[in-house]
């Protein structure tokens, strides 16, 4: 067996001597058209789609095919220790031969000749390019000439920089895992810019003998073959004495570690919109994602039974993302998951109040200190109760925000127009569904499907000063400003009155501006809040929509909100000033028609004798070059108040031709109201001198 052994190995080499000298024998005419003639294997692989934060850290990695890691690497990327001693180990003469080494070629025929067997290689790397591009033999001879001819055929066609990235993608190091970048993430857990001499040595010599010198399977035969790499490497002068002795000292990884696998949901849904990308750039923060990842699974730990939960958090200065949880755990069969309840369809409970409030503040309807009334009412049949059945009686819109109260927002509701809130809820960047037909006086009160993104979108845009920017999760994508939903003055008048609302045990006062929600039947808990420059808004439920028996946003959810702002970030950003038009009075100083809401069938009881706008008429665009604006009216009783967008221009004026201050460039509502609280209004736009 020896001796058959013996002839074996080295036939193999003088068998590839004799091609070698074969080639040289028929000529270099003859060479050139050999060569030429070699079809190459396909050289672009698949590789993994890799996704990373805005920052540049890697958050997770897609396999290829049926399971295998695969990353593309630039040679920018790779620790430069490393590839000195992959060359001086492998092919230290890689930088000048044509893809195949006479004289390595010599020593190894020498050596098997002497040994009978296979003592070092000769192949060269371009020669193992070959090999692992065609997904062939190493051991017989016919392979072999094969490798030789195709390496000759890659030096001619590609670099030697693409040769050698190409090894260094396809390159085995054990299981499913293939290329350096892949290989030093599953051993060590992370990039391969930076290798210590110990990891490099490893690196070097895993892929001669993937399986068997896989340390968590043949510990003893990785350590030996690590050793191997770092002696040569001493020899060759790119290591010192005292370097590998602490080199080998360095224990070996003992399992593979797993790939990277931040905010899952957000990949696939990005992955979806661009198939077969090889890099995702997302607006997350890797470091933020991974804390607020841990928190929704603490919480949903804690409140225990099915229950799911999610998180957006959002900077609503630029718009983008910078984290986003779509359940406690990808993996947790038994919450499902799976299903990425961001995107989820649910009822929104009470949290689009403030959006019905901020839009009575701009149509002149009521001021965060008027009273409006809290009692059994009846719209056709519709007779919404208080969430406690139980009536206030008059009570400031302040505190009817910040209680949460039905009947006040449905009476406001009632005045403004469900179809023009549904139509503000659009305007900001949601996408709302209703169940059929069109928007009713329930919408205020949940009667509506939205997403926590539609929800964080919204708050947003209130937390920006009433115009927000779309969300982003690409890196890539442009930012986007959306039309404006509410005046700067009712977006403060929102922050400043949810800003008062209690907070949770043991949380700061006054820090968040935050809203809860709890959707019929226990179904879905809310929380969404913002400070000066981030919003988070956060979902607890299940996720197959069956109720959970006593939960409430305020208990539920609102924690996790104030705990997730704890951890996004040491100091809450400070809230912007009132902007200068903003009426802060007390209910004595407000003008008289603001001083108690006053519900359409008692505003227009008396239609005949309601102030109307003759001029500025609805729709007219107004070129006012800096000067004021005239206002002409007729009918209703003295004392006129005039508002635009919600701030009040003038009041106590009892003339029905007057001047005002223009209101700025752009779009604006005016609301003309007079003494005994009758109204009209018209939507004008100014235009802004010299353009």
């Amino acid at each position: 067996m020896r001796r058959q052994a013996r002839k074996s190995g080295a036939l193999r080499w003088a068998l590839a001597l004799l091609l070698v000298a074969g080639t040289c024998a028929l000529g270099l005419r003859n060479l050139d058209r050999w060569i030429a003639a070699t079809q190459l294997p396909v050289t672009l692989a698949q590789t993994s789609t890799e996704v990373f934060d805005r920052n540049g850290t890697l958050m997770r990695v897609y396999p290829v095919g049926t399971g295998l890691w695969r990353m593309t690497p630039r040679l920018d990327q790779v620790d430069a220790q490393f590839l000195e001693m992959l060359i001086a180990y492998e092919d230290k003469r890689f930088y000048s031969h044509v893809g195949v080494d006479p004289r390595a070629l010599l020593r190894a025929f020498g050596q098997a000749l002497w040994n009978g067997r296979t003592v070092s290689g000769g192949s060269t790397l371009t020669m193992q390019l070959a090999r692992l591009l065609e997904d062939g033999s190493t051991g017989r001879w016919a392979g072999k000439l094969r490798q030789m001819r195709l390496a000759l055929a890659l030096e001619r066609r590609l670099s030697k920089r693409q040769i050698l990235e190409l090894y260094l993608t396809h390159a085995p190091y054990g299981g499913n895992i293939e290329g350096i970048r892949a290989a030093s993430h599953a051993w060590f857990g992370k990039g391969p810019n930076r290798l210590t001499p110990s990891q490099a040595a490893l690196l070097i010599a895993l892929p001669q003998s993937p399986e068997r010198r896989r340390p968590d399977r043949g510990f003893a035969t990785a350590k030996a073959a690590r050793m191997r790499v770092l002696v040569r490497m001493q020899a060759a002068d790119l290591l010192t004495g005292s370097e590998v002795a602490i080199a080998a000292a360095q224990p070996l990884p003992r399992a593979l570690r797993p790939f990277p696998r931040l905010a899952p949901h957000l990949s696939d849904r990005l992955l979806a919109t661009r198939p077969g990308a090889s890099r995702l750039d997302l607006t997350l923060d890797a470091g933020v994602q991974a804390k607020m990842e841990q928190l929704v699974a603490q919480a949903a730990t804690r409140a225990g039974g099915r229950i799911s939960a999610a998180l957006i958090a959002v900077d609503h200065q630029s718009g983008a993302i910078v984290a986003s949880v779509g359940s406690p755990s990808y993996q947790d069969s038994a919450r499902q998951g799976f299903v990425d309840m961001t995107q989820a369809l649910r009822s929104p409970g009470s949290t689009l109040k403030p959006l019905v409030y901020g839009l009575g503040f701009d149509a002149g309807l009521v001021h965060p200190e008027s009273l409006i009334h809290d009692g059994p009412v009846d719209f056709d049949g519709y007779a919404p109760q208080n969430f406690d059945g139980a009536f206030r009686g008059d009570i400031r819109v302040r505190a009817a925000l910040q209680q949460s109260l039905n009947i006040p927002v449905v009476r406001l509701t009632r005045e403004i127009g469900p179809a023009q809130l549904w139509a503000s809820l659009r305007r900001s960047g949601a996408q709302p569904r209703l169940p059929g037909g069109k928007p009713g006086l329930a919408i205020s009160l949940g009667g509506v499907g939205t997403s926590l993104q539609d929800l964080v979108q919204l708050y947003g845009g209130i937390a920006a000063g009433g115009q927000g920017l779309r969300l982003r999760m690409d890196q890539t994508a442009a930012v986007e400003t959306l039309p404006r939903i509410l005046s700067p003055v009712a977006a403060w008048q929102l922050g400043d009155i949810l800003r008062g609302l209690a907070p949770p045990a043991g949380a700061r006062v006054g820090v968040l501006a935050y809203k809860t929600g709890t959707s019929y039947g226990h179904r879905d808990a809310w929380a969404l809040g913002w400070d000066g420059q981030h919003v988070i808004g956060v979902w607890m439920g299940r996720a197959d929509g069956t109720p959970v028996p006593g939960a409430f946003g305020g208990e539920l959810a609102a924690p996790v909100l104030f705990e997730a702002f704890g951890r996004l970030k040491p100091e809450l950003g400070e809230f912007a000033p009132p902007p200068p038009e903003t009426l802060i009075v007390t209910a004595a100083e407000l003008p008289p028609p603001l001083r108690r809401f006053r519900p359409r069938d008692a505003v227009f009881v008396e239609a005949a004798g309601a102030p109307q706008l003759l001029f500025p008429p609805s729709g007219a665009r107004l070129a006012l070059e800096g000067g004021p604006l005239v206002i002409k009216l007729r009918g209703g009783t003295a004392p006129f108040a005039l508002l635009a967008d919600g701030r009040v221009l003038v009041k106590g004026q009892r003339r029905r031709e007057f001047e005002v201050p223009s209101p700025g460039a752009g779009f604006s509502q005016l609301v003309v109201v007079d003494g005994a609280g009758h109204r009209a209004s018209v939507a004008v736009e100014i235009d802004t001198p010299g353009l």
